[in-house]
């Protein structure tokens, strides 16, 4: 990674663990991704990698989103790949995904609003599935779509799921 990165990775153990799961879960291709304060890009690489067919990577930070272009030039991975403020983009209700992930700075102090705004947007489909990575401190149970949590170290993901819509 070049220097100045503030990125801050999701670590290997705890991508393992996530992507562990969702390999139970869910069969990537096919989806479309949405991931949201991408960093270094290494979960959106990772959905691309397992055959999603869609990744749209939103990054607010230019020297981040030059990182993500080039790796994904040099590995020719089909991500899209916008510079932008996330809070803007998800209110922008700029396309409908399969599963969202956040990995917004733990020190955001609008981060635990995430799931209320993208469920308020509409961005995810009926029955599609939101992440969210953050620290201990953040709480997420009383949500209403949150239906678990798995901690790796001092990562923690809380995954939210939004229901079926019966017609």
């Amino acid at each position: 990674m070049p220097k100045g990165l503030m990125a801050r990775p999701t670590t290997d153990f705890a991508k393992e663990g996530l992507f562990d799961i969702l390999a139970n879960k869910m069969d990537f291709e096919g989806m479309n991704i949405l991931d949201l304060f991408s960093g270094t890009g290494s979960i959106a690489f990772e959905f691309v990698s397992r055959g999603a067919s869609k990744v749209t990577c939103v990054e607010q930070y230019a020297l981040h989103v030059k990182f993500i272009r080039s790796v994904a030039e040099k590995l020719n991975e089909p991500l899209r790949i916008i510079q932008g403020d996330v809070y803007r983009f998800i209110s922008s209700k700029s396309g409908k995904y399969h599963l969202i992930f956040a990995d917004a700075p733990y020190s955001d102090e609008k981060m635990s609003s995430i799931p209320d705004l993208i469920f308020k947007s509409d961005i995810l489909y009926n029955d599609g599935l939101l992440i969210v990575e953050h620290s201990g401190k953040t709480n997420f149970d009383k949500h209403p779509f949150f239906s678990e949590k798995r901690v790796y170290g001092s990562v923690n993901f809380s995954f939210f799921r939004k229901p079926e819509i019966e017609s």
